[in-house]
């Protein structure tokens, strides 16, 4: 292999490490807290939530910060889509990043699972479905796309996210799942965060037109082209008033 070619394929290992290890953490966290506040708040699902949402807040500002300069930070394999069907990752890599989101969230799952002396394998029975749920999980993942897209300071991203994600466990029904590796690896455990299988399929299908949603809203509201026809049509009416 060419040193060329050697440093290429160096790189994207990098990435996908990235990737795996920050889904992984991610996932360990969310569920990992949901099995901690579930035992420590005493039946008050109120203040159990408000755990969770504590610490899922936390540890994507922290991941983000950390891992956004070596892969983006994805994640999220909606927000991977949305970023190849904007060109800004090739379609190769952006299966591969699919993939070791996946992966990576499954083993924080287990992960999680093993630091709090539960079986490894479990498959969740919490009903998570109907038209609220599925709403609940376009406008977060809408939400969540929107605001990556939208930033225009890189380094405002990771508390922008976590503020997003903070404020759609409390705002939606679904407590703003908003990524498809998190949903899968959510399934596979039967606690506070899990979701059953049956309803996994429809929260990604849900998922992924937020995502769509929110690449459509936002090239019309901070693409530079029609950015610079909104300055043009907002000076005419100023000079004409």
């Amino acid at each position: 292999m060419r040193s060329g070619e050697l440093a290429m394929a160096e790189h994207i290992g990098r990435r996908l490490l990235a990737e795996a290890c920050g889904s992984s953490l991610l996932a360990a966290t969310v569920i990992g807290s949901g099995v901690m506040a579930e035992r420590l708040a005493g039946g008050n699902v109120a203040i159990a939530l408000l755990a969770n949402t504590g610490a899922t807040v936390a540890v994507l500002a922290v991941l983000i910060t950390l891992l956004a300069p070596v892969s983006g930070a994805h994640f999220n394999p909606a927000v991977t889509l949305t970023f190849a069907l904007l060109k800004r990752i090739t379609l190769p890599s952006a299966a591969a990043y699919g993939l070791v989101q996946i992966a990576g969230c499954v083993s924080g799952a287990v992960l999680a699972h093993a630091m709090f002396d539960l079986p490894l394998a479990q498959v969740s029975t919490h009903v998570r479905s109907g038209p609220a749920q599925l709403l609940s999980e376009t406008v977060a993942t809408f939400g969540l796309l929107l605001v990556i897209l939208g930033s225009k300071r890189p380094r405002n991203v990771p508390w922008l996210v976590a503020a997003w994600i903070g404020a759609a466990y409390w705002f939606t029904a679904s407590t703003s799942f908003a990524n498809p590796a998190i949903t899968i690896a959510r399934c596979l455990t039967n606690t506070f965060a899990g979701i059953r299988p049956a309803d996994v399929p429809a929260f990604i299908a849900a998922q992924v037109v937020g995502a769509f949603v929110a690449l459509c809203v936002a090239y019309v509201l901070f693409s530079p082209r029609k950015a610079r026809s909104a300055v043009r049509t907002e000076s005419t009416w100023t000079h004409l008033a």
